[in-house]
């Protein structure tokens, strides 16, 4: 029985000696992982604005054109989008452009309706995290009688995300 009992435990440690060969080795490895800032801007669209038309007496009648629209992805809070007219194509006097920006669903407050000029404005407020596309862009041409005749002119209008 003594045997039996010694041949059942020197069975048992080949049994669990074997065991630790089979299970192999391990290691770590280190996985560096970073998401950075991201405040990206997309327009469509090419409106066209064309004022052809007054009432005897009055200014010529304001156009407005809302075929335009952006897309928007920013992992960030408190962002904005500011716009301006680029200094290389400024608006003719007499003239005056509005613009006016649909916030995004996720967040933000519109500014409303802005005289665009060379200098940058807030147009959209505090957008937090979002990927948004579609977002509505109303432009307004309004002429003052002083305008006198302007021939099509291309202005370029700058949209950041700041």
């Amino acid at each position: 029985m003594k045997t039996c009992i010694r041949s059942a435990a020197a069975l048992a440690a080949l049994v669990f000696a074997s065991a630790g060969v089979a299970m192999g080795q391990s290691d770590q490895q280190t996985v560096t992982i970073e998401v950075q800032a991201i405040n990206e801007i997309a327009v469509v669209g090419n409106p066209t604005l064309t004022i052809n038309a007054a009432t005897a007496g009055g200014q010529p009648v304001s156009v407005t054109d809302n075929t335009a629209s952006y897309s928007i992805t920013t992992n960030e809070t408190g962002r904005s989008i500011q716009v301006a007219i680029d200094n290389a194509t400024p608006l003719p006097a007499g003239l005056t452009l509005t613009i006016e920006l649909v916030e995004p669903a996720a967040g933000g407050t519109s500014t409303g309706s802005i005289d665009l000029t060379t200098t940058a404005q807030d147009a959209v407020t505090g957008i937090g995290p979002t990927a948004e596309s579609g977002l509505g862009i109303t432009y307004t041409l309004t002429a003052d009688v002083t305008a006198g005749v302007v021939p099509q002119t291309n202005i370029t209008v700058v949209f950041t995300v700041i």
